[in-house]
């Protein structure tokens, strides 16, 4: 009943006019960046983050979960109309969207993407609603051994779990834990790697940090490849009616939010990944399998669903544990702790108007999708396929910069957006996930200051981060985590040929 006054008091809340534009604001943005190859919502949130600084809470997170609905959908408008995935979640979406769009119904194609879109991000919400509460409840009973374990959890899996190269997800973590150790010793208060800098008393600033990491790599490589689009070439039809009906494809949507919702919950896995298999799984069980992949209605239904539906499901284990789910639940995170926000019970029992009106935001967002997705995307937001990538890719840069600079009027700041927008640059070149660093750097002192409060409050009785159960089922998935990839590849190498 507590739960529900709150979630009930939260309305109020993200009704009023500014929180109302900015989430209209941000689904716009967030569907024409994701239109836009190489871009996406991790690129849009980092790019954010730094203008919505000075915001209210409320008003800022509404924005960056309208970027993050509304990026996810945006990736389908060029998988169908050019046979480009806007995004990488959205490449199973140009298997059956694009063949729709040859054949004269690209419109349909992308009103039907847009109405899968908006179900799996609207169940996805729900079972945010629903289970982070819950979940929540069980995070009362942590101590700071277990906080230090779910931390280390979220550290081990993301790492290894996020990309094809486990090794180098797991460097990415150390150098997110090095860069977390600048600045003073939340215990004792000494300086650490400051080198008499002032500017780096409080660690570097997290905003360019994120920002260098995230946004500036993707603007920089488009101007590199100087990519042009022609989307004059495509043209948007209404297409035939009776395309697809809400009795045939309800099933394919249940399933794949279903499975999309899991995915997002499970550290280190993807869009890409439950969008696939939500694909499959609507191909196995369609009576027709023959049509995967030649324009199948279902097809493009289950891809969208899933890929929208692991949205706010990722958000589930990273407001109540501090574990994100996704690459971009990780960037949230460091979002949250620019206001001030830490995730965990403090979140829910000091601001629960801000957490639950952040996941109502993602129901909202979800759900306009609707109306700006499908209708005006075919009129206005896939024309953004126009802008010549290198003005746009400036453009993005300059935002950056003065948006990092606004944050306390240092250059210093700028500085230190720019060499991470190296390192970043750096990392994508040779294929180093960036969501293990900033998962790093976020989750790095958490770690250290409840292991070090474990040591304190136990007179350095190492013996207290391994006796108490809840710590040793956490130590327990640690394990299990580390071994996947292991055991994965002791088969293939048993595996004949």
């Amino acid at each position: 009943m507590e739960i529900l006054n709150a979630i009930v008091n939260a309305v109020p809340e993200i009704l009023t006019w500014q929180v109302i534009l900015s989430m209209l604001v941000g689904l716009i943005g967030g569907i024409i960046l994701g239109a836009i190859p190489g871009l996406g919502s991790a690129m849009g949130i980092a790019m954010l983050i730094p203008l919505t600084y000075g915001l209210d809470p409320l008003v800022a997170l509404g924005m960056l979960a309208g970027v993050h609905n509304g990026a996810s959908f945006g990736g389908a408008i060029p998988a169908v109309l050019m046979r480009i995935p806007g995004t990488t979640s959205a490449i199973f979406t140009t298997l059956d969207g694009y063949p729709l769009a040859q054949k004269g119904k690209a419109g349909a194609a992308v009103w039907l993407a847009a109405v899968s879109s908006a179900v799996g991000g609207v169940l996805s919400a729900l079972s945010l609603i629903i289970f982070a509460p819950l979940l929540m409840l069980v995070t009362l009973a942590f101590g700071p051994s277990e906080i230090f374990w779910v931390t280390v959890f979220g550290l081990a899996s993301v790492s290894i779990l996020l990309g094809d190269k486990p090794g180098k997800g797991v460097i990415a973590a150390c150098i997110g834990l090095l860069i977390g150790l600048v600045g003073q010793d939340r215990i004792n208060g000494a300086e650490r790697f400051t080198f008499d800098q002032i500017e780096l008393l409080n660690g570097p600033l997290l905003v360019a940090v994120l920002t260098g990491i995230y946004a500036l790599p993707p603007a920089w490589n488009m101007i590199e490849k100087s990519l042009t689009m022609n989307f004059s070439k495509t043209r948007i039809e209404k297409g035939e009616k009776g395309l697809w009906t809400v009795r045939r494809l309800l099933p394919v949507w249940l399933k794949a939010s279903a499975i999309g919702i899991v995915f997002g919950v499970l550290p280190g896995s993807s869009g890409g990944s439950s969008s696939a298999i939500a694909y499959n799984e609507a191909r196995r069980a369609s009576k027709h399998p023959e049509e995967f992949g030649h324009g199948s209605v279902e097809g493009l239904a289950a891809a969208e669903t899933g890929n929208n539906a692991d949205n706010a499901a990722a958000m589930i284990p990273a407001l109540t544990l501090g574990v994100p789910g996704s690459g971009v639940a990780a960037l949230m995170l460091g979002a949250l702790l620019i206001h001030g926000l830490h995730p965990g019970p403090q979140l829910f029992q000091d601001t629960p108007d801000i957490a639950y009106g952040y996941m109502l935001q993602m129901l909202v967002t979800s759900a306009l999708i609707l109306p700006f997705g499908g209708y005006l995307a075919t009129k206005v937001f896939a024309k953004a396929l126009m802008i010549p990538p290198v003005m746009l890719g400036v453009l993005i840069v300059a935002v950056t910069v003065i948006g990092i600079y606004t944050v306390n009027n240092s250059m210093f700041d700028v500085y230190l957006l720019i060499g991470f927008g190296v390192l970043g640059y750096i990392m994508e070149k040779l294929r180093y996930p960036a969501a293990p660093l900033v998962l790093g750097l976020v989750l790095g002192s958490i770690a250290e200051y409840n292991l070090r409060l474990s040591m304190i409050i136990s007179g350095n009785d190492w013996t207290v981060l391994f006796t108490r159960p809840i710590s040793l089922i956490i130590l327990a998935m640690i394990v299990v985590v580390i071994g996947l990839p292991v055991g994965r590849r002791l088969l293939d190498r048993k595996t004949p040929g």
